[in-house]
């Protein structure tokens, strides 16, 4: 199915799936049931309809801070359809750094999981703008000297009926929160246009079809799990299965169990789930294609000769700038080649660092990207206009990243230039490391 640009927004994209596609599979949690295109797309409308009777406004930002879960999905979604603006929150944040994500998004409203609670209660005297959480779970023993607390439940007793609310592709459809590298971390303004790429890219240069069934591990807060992997699953019309975390000890055997056909490892997670023990019936699994960035020759040659996966997807993306490069799919499955421009949407060159002009083949420099479509890409940092003019300066997003062009235009990713720090497959700031130590 292709999607019209007028089309490129959340909640159409579900309506449509649940309109043609209505009894086809779409998503389940871990051993829970399997749930329709047309049980989610009723579910996200009892979360957007009990939000419309809640005062939630049109561009009101929502904090979600959840592990993965399907309450999570239908927040996403429901919120989208009325034009509020979900804030995906790391559920590793407390203290500062979860104070700074609140107050930079004024967040009026929240959805909690029970445990997070305890890390709301230590900064509430900061955090003015906060009213009402809706807990998943049991709230025991946490008080609030202001916030009020309620359950989630009475969330999911609204209505199903489809909701009026016109929504765009120029309307923020989230904020996700990307590493600060000289000050605090800055929250992504991100169209409903620029999610539907993430999605897209996937969809495209993985050819995914509706037969496919995609493991999903990564946390839904991430642009990876809940862009790429689970809109790009939505967008094809294909199913998932989502899990609450990534673990290494299960990973082949959810593979095999759920006969899953497409998933992603991210950094470590390669070495992770090679480092279990190995059984002579590993590769007797369905697996097609595997999206593992980054990836080493070595451990490329372990994944395709240990598990017989076919082919393997290598991309080079952000936050803020989509995924401007991938490995088209009949390109050869070469580790560390992150590999072409996605010429019909992105404009990428390798710069000198220091004027931004463009250089020579081979040479490497400053990955700069731009959209040659209008709301493909983030729309500012939340309340941070210096830091947007400052990264895109000279008319080019600065991703902060060292590449290289090779002579068959293939892209190959370097090295961070900017002083961060890398765990898990995720981008750290020193500077809010510093400044706690501090």
């Amino acid at each position: 199915m292709r999607f019209e640009k007028q089309d490129w927004v959340l909640g159409k994209v579900l309506q449509k799936q649940s309109e043609l596609n209505g009894d086809l599979p779409f998503i389940q949690f871990e051993d829970g049931p399997m749930h329709t295109y047309r049980e989610a797309h009723e579910f996200s409308n009892r979360v957007g309809n009990a939000f419309i009777e809640r005062n939630v406004a049109f561009s009101e930002n929502v904090a979600l801070m959840l592990d993965n879960c399907l309450e999570y999905l239908w927040c996403w979604i429901g919120l989208s359809r009325i034009g509020a603006v979900p804030v995906a929150i790391n559920t590793a944040l407390k203290g500062n750094f979860l104070k700074h994500v609140l107050t930079n998004t004024n967040c009026r409203i929240g959805v909690f999981e029970d445990k997070y609670l305890e890390w709301l209660v230590d900064i509430e005297d900061d955090l003015p703008n906060l009213e009402e959480i809706y807990v998943i779970g049991v709230a025991k023993g946490v008080r609030f000297k202001r916030i009020g607390l309620k359950p989630f439940q009475g969330i999911m007793t609204g209505q199903p009926n489809n909701i009026s609310i016109e929504i765009t592709y120029r309307d923020i459809a989230a904020i996700m929160f990307t590493s600060g590298t000289t000050g605090p971390s800055k929250g992504v303004l991100m169209p409903h246009a620029h999610l539907f790429l993430f999605g897209e890219c996937l969809h495209t240069h993985m050819r995914i079809t509706t037969s496919d069934k995609y493991y999903i591990t990564l946390p839904l807060f991430h642009a990876q799990g809940l862009a790429m992997m689970t809109y790009g699953t939505m967008i094809a019309g294909a199913s998932a299965v989502l899990t609450k975390t990534f673990r290494a000890s299960k990973w082949l055997e959810d593979i095999k169990k759920y006969g899953i056909t497409l998933t992603n490892l991210l950094g470590a997670m390669n070495d992770f789930v090679l480092a279990q023990p190995a059984c002579d019936s590993d590769g007797k699994n369905q697996l097609r294609m595997v999206c593992a960035l980054p990836v080493s020759d070595q451990t490329l040659n372990k994944l395709r000769t240990r598990l017989k996966i076919p082919k393997f997807f290598e991309a080079y993306g952000m936050t803020e700038c989509n995924i401007p490069v991938s490995r088209p799919f009949d390109a050869p499955d070469t580790a560390g080649c992150s590999g072409k421009v996605w010429e019909e949407y992105f404009e990428v060159i390798i710069a000198d660092p220091n004027n931004d002009e463009e250089l020579p083949v081979g040479e490497v420099g400053e990955i700069l990207v731009r959209p040659k479509e209008a709301f493909c890409f983030m729309q500012a940092y939340n309340r941070m206009p210096e830091k947007t003019v400052e990264t895109w300066r000279n008319m080019w997003f600065h991703t902060g990243d060292a590449g290289r062009k090779d002579n068959n235009g293939f892209v190959w990713y370097v090295d961070r230039i900017k002083d961060t720090i890398r765990r898990r497959g995720e981008n750290i700031s020193s500077y809010e490391v510093e400044a706690i130590l501090l």
